[in-house]
């Protein structure tokens, strides 16, 4: 995006912020918590942006960034008796207007602004979250709700603008776009995309394919404008109109940075809110290759299609339709997390799930059929690969709280693939690849994490069996998990130098969490025999590796015994979030007494933000944090969530929630990998996704 400085002088921006009140110099209050970002249209791994905080989370004078930290050209402006005030960007030197409040729920963000005292104005970025509703949940698309009314009890004239650039068409700004204004029955919209449209592609994480759309209601205030970045904002901000004019030289999306606005004349505005809704996603016919049961890559059809007909002027008047539903829904949805959350953890405990929805759900893309529906997740940030076990699994109590039926549409891409015959190992797959092609790995070269993976495909099929009451998904798969629980059989008491989830920390011969993971896997499938009228090979070895783990895991010779990092090293330690799987399976296998004193020891070892991840470093884990409060002692429960509550609203960290930090300062761990935006956070919700 062209930035102020390219416009004037450093100089000239730093003499506008004394002169005319820049954002910085407001303070903002934030509930629950100010975020380390703040969710703005957050519903898929292609729609996903951002406010950073800096550590403040101002809208007016900043740009909202994709997860990556590129720009995403987005800008506001509001004129209140013919004075322009910028809400939204960082385009204009207009004053800017003050930001009261930002709030954010499970799916909503929402800021208040003064407007040169004389109008309030609010705005809601909505991004639902539809967790029993596929149609809806199909669609990459997000609400942007603005009221205004009068702050000072007399009336004002009003007129709102909003635009958006071609940065969110691509990642590689030296691309070509293309662009048209048109409308509906009900909406004027502007549709954007790549000249060179790459199916299946990238740059810089932003989808390379698809079409992208910014659509508001077709009232009688309403004007228009496409073309370049200083032609509209200023016609905006000299006239408070547009000219409905299109610029049809199309070009590089950094070639005189073309816009795409719109502008509503809101009339003379009393006490009573007047609201204009905008909406802005992107449509994609197909959204994943993958290679299934019959091993060659095929194109899986965004689902949004068969609820839409193909037609994406229908998808967008049905999403813009669905406007006051969705409020609805969304409402409910973030009082019962809210509710749920209080009455588990308390207040701090709803501070982190709330912050948690959309940023799990983002990772998600929906495509297949309904009669064969399927999700895919990709690893945000850590590597990008798409259907990862070991990301899945701590991202499995979201899904489990909100629909387990979900948790199916995720592990049947996997299922698919391996029972195909394509995968060569005897082990579980660690992954499909790398987003958003799921080709697998016939050389069976993918990251080897053998226990890993196969402790968690059969803990994850169980869990997903047992609350859905779908035990032919048990049946029909019954071969392969025996091939896994065979291979936990082999592994799982004394397991090889290998990788754990874990694996920015490096192998590690017999790691205790790991093995523990292993054994519980095995009880797991014990019951899977069980449910499915076959030989139980499993429960008696489980319980006998369950004995000798004892033995060899836990460091008795201390003031507070306490499981050990890997066996023998009594020097060491670490969280020892596997055992939650006994309690989410509901085997009452592992003894309370280990949990017991688990939470002892973890009082002992708190660091400022976070209880240690393991003796390798100061650094912690958020989801992990909260597998193991989920199983802890009252006092221990509550001192996990505190912390992690305490480093949400302190950290220095300043985008999409990171789950890797360092526990003593809470930022990024030095010479560690930066994190965000992964669904990981899902496993926030661990208290919850415990049976009842």
């Amino acid at each position: 995006m062209v930035l102020l400085a390219m416009w004037y002088p450093k100089i000239a921006a730093i003499a506008a912020a004394v002169c005319c009140g820049m954002a910085t110099v407001h303070a903002s209050t934030y509930k629950p918590a100010r975020p380390p970002a703040v969710p703005m249209a957050v519903r898929t791994p292609y729609l996903n942006s951002w406010l950073q905080c800096e550590p403040e989370c101002l809208l007016p004078d900043n740009w909202p960034r994709h997860w990556t930290t590129q720009i995403l050209g987005w800008q506001g402006l509001v004129a209140v008796d013919g004075k322009v005030f910028n809400w939204m960007g960082k385009a204009f030197q207009n004053p800017v207007v003050k930001q009261v409040s930002l709030e954010y729920t499970s799916t909503k963000s929402i800021f208040v602004f003064d407007v040169d005292g004389k109008i309030n104005l609010t705005v809601t970025f909505l991004s639902p979250v539809f967790a029993d509703d596929l149609s809806r949940q199909s669609q990459q698309f997000s609400y942007i709700s603005a009221k205004a009314k009068s702050a000072d009890g007399e009336t004002h004239n009003v007129r709102l603008y909003m635009d958006v650039s071609g940065e969110w068409a691509s990642g590689d700004l030296s691309q070509k776009i293309t662009w048209a204004h048109d409308k509906t029955n009900k909406l004027d919209y502007h549709t954007f995309e790549r000249t060179e449209q790459v199916e299946y592609g990238e740059n810089g994480e932003i989808a390379a394919w698809g079409r992208w759309y910014f659509t508001t209601g077709s009232d009688s205030g309403l004007s228009w404008q496409i073309g370049s970045d200083q032609l509209v904002r200023s016609q905006f901000a000299s006239n408070q109109t547009l000219t409905n004019t299109v610029d049809n030289t199309f070009r590089a999306v950094q070639e005189n940075w073309p816009v795409f606005g719109f502008s509503h004349d809101l009339g003379n505005v009393g006490s009573s809110d007047i609201e204009r809704l905008f909406t802005l996603g992107l449509i994609q016919d197909n959204v994943i290759h993958f290679a299934g049961i019959n091993k060659t890559l095929d194109a899986v059809p965004g689902l949004w299609q068969s609820y839409f007909n193909h037609d994406d002027q229908l998808a967008i008047d049905a999403f813009y339709d669905d406007y006051q539903y969705a409020t609805s829904h969304s409402s409910e949805l973030d009082n019962r997390i809210q509710q749920d959350s209080v009455k588990v953890g308390g207040q701090n405990y709803a501070t982190i799930t709330t912050l948690s929805v959309r940023q799990s759900f983002g990772a998600l893309q929906f495509g297949g059929t309904p009669s064969k529906p399927y999700i895919f997740l990709k690893e945000i940030s850590s590597n990008s690969d798409i259907q990862t076990v070991d990301v899945i699994f701590p991202a499995y109590p979201i899904l489990l709280y909100l629909n387990a039926t979900l948790a199916r549409y995720l592990l049947d891409p996997l299922f698919e693939n391996q029972q195909s015959g394509a995968y060569p190992n005897k082990w579980a797959e660690h992954d499909l690849g790398t987003f958003p092609v799921a080709k697998g790995y016939p050389s069976g070269n993918d990251e080897p994490m053998p226990l890993e993976e196969c402790g968690n495909m059969v803990i994850m099929t169980l869990a997903y069996a047992e609350r859905t009451g779908d035990s032919s998904y048990l049946e029909k798969h019954y071969s392969i998990l025996s091939r896994w629980a065979e291979f936990l059989v082999e592994d799982s008491l004394i397991p090889s130098n290998q990788l754990s989830t874990d694996d920015f920390a490096g192998t590690l011969a017999n790691q205790t969490n790991l093995a523990i993971k292993g054994i519980i896997g095995l009880k797991a499938m014990s019951r899977i025999a069980n449910l499915t009228s076959n030989s139980d090979n499993w429960g008696a070895i489980a319980d006998e590796y369950l004995a000798q783990w004892k033995v060899l895991a836990i460091n008795n010779e201390t003031d507070l015994p306490h499981t050990t990092l890997s066996y023998g090293d009594k020097k060491s330690y670490g969280l020892l979030y596997n055992i939650y799987a006994d309690k989410l399976l509901d085997l009452n296998f592992v003894d309370q007494s280990i949990f017991d004193m688990q939470s002892r020891f973890y009082q002992s070892i708190a660091m400022k933000y976070a209880v240690p991840l393991d003796t390798r470093h100061t650094w912690t884990k958020s989801d992990w944090m909260m597998f193991a409060a989920a199983v802890a002692s009252p006092d221990t429960k509550a001192l996990l969530i505190d912390k992690l509550a305490n480093w949400i609203g302190n950290t220095t960290t300043n985008r999409a929630m990171t789950d890797l930090y360092d526990a003593e300062t809470g930022g990024y761990p030095q010479d560690g990998p930066t994190f965000v935006a992964r669904p990981v956070v899902g496993g926030t919700f661990a208290l919850l996704a415990l049976p009842s």
